[in-house]
């Protein structure tokens, strides 16, 4: 029994979860890729990722008002196309996704807290504190939902605040001056498809909303408040993203950004604040990065343990009066562990971008078109929602082939072996009965 909590977790509490999420990943692992894509554009390119999240954000708000599901995307892609393999290959991207995310947070922890340390001159130190992070992270998942949404949320507002003043004196030290400078040498020529490619990156930083989605069932008055939850998310994860890249750009160049990507804040830091300011980024770091990784994994558990209960993946009980949920606690830790320590930041968010935005696609034509009769939405924003996952995925998919074709061979031969898995296990169970 997976035995969900209805009506426990608070809109705060909810908001709390988002935000945990998101500004983690978004904002520390992920500033120094999108400048790298963008160039001295990188502040302008996370307004351009909220809006495309913000159409996206629509069709999940239509689903949550007819289906508030602990599964939250794993029930929207079976009522919008059965239970079939099709919308488990979805639902699998999505978790695999934000398993993703979890181990880029969790090697994001690594790199900025050896910048206490010097920075690592032993490459397996990063993915061994990630390792440890992770390993927490499943002791607090296996707590309450009240204790996991208060901590979050207490963690969150703390981050939220530490940040925000991280920025502003930032600012006040430059005078309020941004630079963007830059040494023509060192700058590579970016194309309409590098601006194009890094809103992807920009998404990634945002779609931590989709933590809400997951735990609709369990959320208070779902129908109105998962949507209240989500765009409120988004907009305070927005501000923390604009305030933090001027603060950064009036501190470093663009070059000096990208030299520094997996720890961008903690350099930008250096010059301005000394040695107490790259302590106080790298504490902020810490916050950021656990209850992003604890946020992550209370929804991911969920998704996967609503499958498991519908009957939609194998599963077998190995502990013992355990629920469904708290077994699929330890898959979702597993598989973050494995990920973090074979991949690098780059190919982590990469490979996580092209499976989210795959997957979205799906999400809005599923509600466009399978579910146009029953779900009251407006089909010019779902399919706006869809044109735009669909410009920037080929983007972004274009820029990878011609510079890491690697990750792109890994998402095309992952994706088609959860497919074909999924259909014979199906097809199976179908034989079987």
């Amino acid at each position: 029994m997976s035995s969900y909590k209805k009506n426990s977790i608070t809109l705060i509490g909810a908001v709390g979860l988002g935000t945990g999420v998101m500004i983690s990943a978004g904002i520390f692992a992920l500033l120094g890729q999108i400048a790298e894509l963008s160039s001295k554009w990188f502040p302008l390119i996370f307004v351009l990722g909220a809006i495309v999240t913000a159409f996206s954000a629509y069709s999940y708000k239509k689903y949550s008002e007819h289906y508030p599901s602990a599964g939250g995307i794993g029930m929207y892609l079976v009522k919008a196309y059965g239970k079939n393999a099709f919308a488990t290959l979805g639902a699998l991207m999505m978790i695999l996704s934000m398993v993703i995310n979890q181990s880029l947070v969790a090697k994001t922890f690594g790199s900025y807290l050896m910048q206490l340390f010097g920075g690592a001159e032993n490459n397996w130190i990063i993915p061994l504190l990630g390792l440890g992070l992770l390993s927490f992270s499943l002791v607090v998942n296996l707590s309450s939902n009240f204790f996991i949404q208060t901590f979050t949320s207490i963690a969150s507002l703390v981050k939220i605040l530490g940040l925000l003043l991280f920025s502003f004196a930032g600012l006040y030290a430059a005078n309020f001056v941004v630079s963007f400078a830059e040494t023509t040498s060192q700058s590579p020529d970016l194309s309409p498809m590098h601006y194009l490619a890094s809103i992807a990156l920009a998404i990634v930083a945002f779609k931590g909303f989709t933590t809400i989605t997951n735990n609709g069932e369990e959320i208070k008055q779902p129908k109105k408040n998962v949507g209240r939850a989500i765009m409120i998310s988004i907009a305070i994860s927005l501000l923390i993203y604009l305030a933090i890249s001027l603060a950064v750009s009036s501190s470093l160049s663009v070059s000096d950004i990208i030299a520094a990507k997996d720890y961008a804040l903690a350099e930008a830091a250096r010059p301005v604040f000394g040695v107490f300011g790259l302590w106080f980024t790298v504490m902020l770091a810490i916050i950021a990065t656990v209850t992003g990784i604890i946020a992550s994994v209370f929804a991911v558990s969920r998704l996967i343990a609503m499958l498991a209960d519908m009957d939609m993946i194998p599963h077998k009980q190995v502990i013992k009066d355990a629920r469904t949920q708290q077994q699929t606690i330890f898959y979702t830790v597993g598989i973050a562990m494995m990920l973090t320590v074979l991949f690098d930041l780059t190919r982590i968010a990469s490979l996580g971008a092209i499976l989210y935005l795959a997957m979205d696609m799906m999400i809005h034509f599923g509600l466009a078109v399978k579910l146009k009769d029953t779900v009251d939405a407006k089909p010019w924003i779902v399919w706006s929602a869809f044109v735009l996952d669909a410009i920037i995925l080929t983007a972004f998919l274009y820029i990878k082939v011609t510079s890491d074709l690697l990750v792109v061979l890994v998402a095309i031969v992952l994706t088609l072996s959860l497919y074909v898995m999924q259909k014979v296990y199906l097809d199976r169970k179908e034989e079987a009965n």
